[in-house]
Order: C-alpha cells, then structure tokens, then sequence
C-alpha cells in the first residue's frame, strides 16, 4: 500500500511540473522566427515610398483629414477625456491597462455610469493584470448602470496559455467620432502636472477626423478576443469627415497578429531617419537590434537625443536593465537624459521633425513581442514642432549622462545592472 501510494504522489507531482512546464514554455517562449538582421538606410522619412511601405507592409493606410491635439499632464488630459464621455450620445469604447480605485478612477466611473444610464452604449476593456486595483465596487456600478466591463485574458484554466500577454493599449473612443490615445492610465498618480515627485509626467493626445476608425478597429479587435462579440453599425463606425491636414495612422500589434510589428515599425523610422531621432521613453531596454539601429543612425550624421526616468520611477529593475546597456549607443554619440522632477511615464518617437509615433509602446520586449500595443502614427511637420517643443521642456529638466560618467560607475551599480538584465526579455 505505502509503495502504491509512493508510486501514486511521484506520478501526480511529475504531472504538476508537466503542467507547470508547458504553461511556461507556452507563455515564455515563442516558435515564430523574429527580426534578426539590421535593416539598411534607403530613403528618408519625407520619401513617398517610406510612407507606402509603412502603409502596405505593415498597415493601415495613412489617411489623411485629421486633426491632432496635444495634451499635457493629468491637469490637461483627464478634464479634457472626461468632457468627452459625458458628451456621448451613442457609444463609448474604452480600454486600459490600468485602472485603479482612487479619486480619478471614481471621476471616471461616475461619468460613464451616468451615460450608460442615460442609453449610450458603454463597453469597457480593463487588463486584468494592470486593472487588479480596481474596486468591486466600481465593476458593480458600471454593470448595474448597463454598462459592459470585461477584464483581457482574466486568471482562468483556459488563459493559462495567455497569461503573459496583456493589453497595454490605452485607448477611449465616443461615438465612433472623437479618440484618445497615449500613454495615460486611469490612476491618482497621473494627476496633477508632473512637476514633482507624486505625480507622474505624461501625455496623451485627441483624435478628430478620418484617424478615430482606425482607433475604434483597434478597441474592437481586442473586445472580440474577450468576448466574442462584433460591435457593428454607425454609433461605432459613423462616416467621418476631415476635419483637419493632418495624415496619420493607428497601428496596432499584439503576439497573435505577429509580434515582431511593432519592432518592425521603429526600425524602419530609425533606419528612415538622416537628421534627428528624438525618444522619450518611460522603460527604455533596447534589444541588440534596435541598438545597432540607432547607433546605424549616429553613424550617419543623424543627432540621436533620450529621455528615460531619473530618480523616480515605478520599476527599478527596469531602470537598472537599460543602464546595462547604454555603453555602445554613449560611445557612438547619442544623449541619454534622465528626467529629474518626477516619474516620466511619456512614449514619443520624433524623426527628421516629420514622423511623430506616440501610443502605448516602450522601447523593450515587452512591448515589442508580448503586449498588445495601439501607436498613433503622425506624418505632420506643424505635429511635429508641437511634440519637439515639448521635448525641448523635457530635455531642459532632464540631467545628461556621459560615458565617462556611465564607465565610471560603481561596481555595485553594474552588478545590479548586470543581474537586471537577465530580465531583459520580460521587461
């Protein structure tokens, strides 16, 4: 008997870290072949076949007829999406990756209750990863309001597959007419404007015209995958008319529709470039390609400028994994600059003062193979002043560092550095 319940324990536990196994190598490992070869420099952003390539090999087309607005810190972008919810009359369409309890979070609800009481179609998207600190409480009164509220790939048997890939998409859509997109998630730390240490630095931006389908086939392409449903007719999908100059395009990626597209589309901005890259980035943890990308870049001629968080920040493992790697991108010229009043949360691509991609995205794997991502690609040059200008503010409260500096750093530092990087691939 105790030989047979030997034999039964050893065959159960071999059966755990089968599972175990095959939920980790399902959610660690990926079989697609990835972008391994550095792309070469063939023509400039400005370059109408950069555009159609952008448009054909990785899509949508650009569409032209937008307009743009460019907002500033939770003191500029929560009234300015909250005037926008109360305004519905049909639909509303929103997803995040955080949402949080707290005084915004019960700002938000409230707006969106209220409309889905009055009859607007309210359908909400929270990652369940991003979204845990997010009270019954609010679920509830959304739901009780007729508002629909799924959580992306929630902790279930059949997710377990899924688990590391969520939904970092930040996007708000009223009545198939109105879009927002950017880099802001729905928490009190977003408050304020971002000039000290307990309110995060960030931006997000208003789409008008043509452009808001695109952010609306975004949302749905992920509310499909959670619930199975097609959101359909003229509340979501409303001829839109131009209302602006402005060309642009909303790209999306995510693991399922090819992971390595958004990557794709950096490196192609990069390689594009022949005068100025300009990055910020909240988590900043370049991989060997996009690296030889930008330091591909420096050897041209091309001025290549990042912000990355300073002393405040979310993720100090983050932190310490990109500073592993700055050294070949300092020695072949580019200016790292680590922002000093708060917690720089903004996600900005600015090529040749031209090419403008701004979303969700970091530069790391997490965003490039494991997250779901939305990127509003903009091909305006009065864009691109506006978003340079903001830059220039940025840079201007940033603190540079050298490579001596970088070389001359404690041991201590590059051990943790080192150790930090072993996590590369999920941060």
């Amino acid at each position: 008997m105790a030989w047979t319940k030997r034999r039964w324990f050893a065959a159960l536990a071999g059966a755990l870290v089968a599972i175990v196994g095959t939920v980790f190598a399902l959610n660690f490992t990926t079989s697609e072949a990835e972008i391994e070869k550095t792309l070469r420099h063939r023509y400039g952003i400005d370059d109408p076949q950069f555009r159609r390539e952008l448009g054909i090999l990785l899509g949508p087309p650009i569409v032209d007829g937008n307009r743009i607005e460019d907002l500033q810190n939770g003191v500029e972008i929560f009234p300015a999406m909250l005037d926008a919810i109360r305004q519905a009359r049909s639909t509303i369409t929103f997803e995040t990756y955080i949402y949080w309890s707290g005084e915004i979070g019960r700002q938000f609800s409230l707006a969106l209750a209220e409309r889905a009481r009055q009859g607007v179609r309210v359908h909400v998207l929270l990652d369940w990863a991003g979204s845990q600190n997010v009270e019954q409480s609010v679920i509830d009164e959304l739901k009780a309001a007729g508002a629909e509220l799924h959580f992306y790939h929630p902790l279930h048997w059949y997710n377990l597959a899924r688990m590391n890939n969520r939904t970092h998409r930040k996007l708000l859509v009223v009545d198939g007419r109105v879009g927002f997109t950017g880099g802001v998630g729905i928490r009190d730390d977003w408050q304020g404007d971002g000039s000290d240490g307990k309110h995060w630095r960030d931006s997000h931006y208003r789409l008008d015209g043509p452009g808001v389908a695109q952010l609306q086939a975004a949302f749905i392409d992920n509310w499909i995958k959670a619930t199975g449903e097609v959101l359909q007719g003229p509340g979501y999908f409303p001829q839109l008319e131009p209302v602006g100059t402005v060309l642009g395009q909303v790209f999306t990626s995510s693991p399922e529709g090819g992971g390595d597209s958004m990557q794709l589309m950096y490196l192609l901005s990069l390689t594009a470039a022949e005068r100025t890259i300009d990055i910020a980035a909240a988590y900043f943890v370049p991989d060997a390609l996009t690296r030889r990308a930008l330091v591909a870049a420096l050897e041209r001629g091309v001025r290549v400028r990042i912000i990355v968080p300073g002393p405040y920040t979310d993720a100090e493992i983050v932190r310490k994994a990109s500073r592993a790697d700055w050294g070949s991108l300092l020695e072949a010229g580019a200016e790292i600059y680590e922002f000093q009043p708060a917690m720089f949360h903004c996600k900005a691509l600015i090529v040749d003062s031209l090419l403008v991609s701004v979303g969700s995205t970091n530069i790391d794997n997490r965003s490039f193979r494991l997250n779901d991502e939305a990127n509003l690609n903009v091909y305006d040059r009065g864009f691109a002043e506006e978003v340079e200008r903001v830059f220039e503010a940025d840079l201007a409260r940033s603190r540079r560092v050298t490579h001596d500096e970088w070389l001359a750093r404690p041991w201590r530092e590059r051990v943790l550095e080192q150790l930090s990087s072993v996590f590369a691939s999920q941060l």
